[in-house]
């Protein structure tokens, strides 16, 4: 099977567009090489890939015959992503939340509690 349509099968991708579109772009490695999306995947195989700053990890265990239930996922491919690559990425998105730049207007209310809090915490 094609490795895009394999990523596609597994529910990795929403289309297979996509999924090919990330394999020219090179976010896909098989077995540690770069590769084209017609390249053929076999069960044992090693794919990393990078979806939303996270680089996953996964094992082929077998090829399924068409795109599979979320529930069933699990039989066609076994997820080796490290721990660390979530954590990070829970990171990102606090830091994205609370991060506001100097000169964008005055605070808001939230802001202004946090101040008045601080403030009297000082004192």
């Amino acid at each position: 099977m094609r490795v895009d349509k394999y990523l596609w099968c597994v529910r990795y991708y929403k289309t297979r567009t996509l999924a090919t579109t990330a394999c020219k772009k090179g976010h896909i490695k098989v077995n540690g090489d770069v590769v084209k999306p017609s390249r053929e995947v076999y069960a044992t195989d090693r794919i990393e890939l990078r979806i939303n700053q996270i680089n996953y990890q996964l094992t082929v265990n077998d090829i399924p015959p068409n795109r599979v239930s979320a529930k069933i996922v699990d039989i066609y491919r076994t997820d080796t992503t490290p721990k660390t690559e979530f954590e990070a990425q829970e990171l990102l998105k606090y830091s994205k939340d609370y991060y506001r730049k100097k000169g964008t207007g005055r605070p808001t209310k939230k802001d202004r509690r946090d101040i008045d809090d601080y403030n009297s915490e000082n004192d």
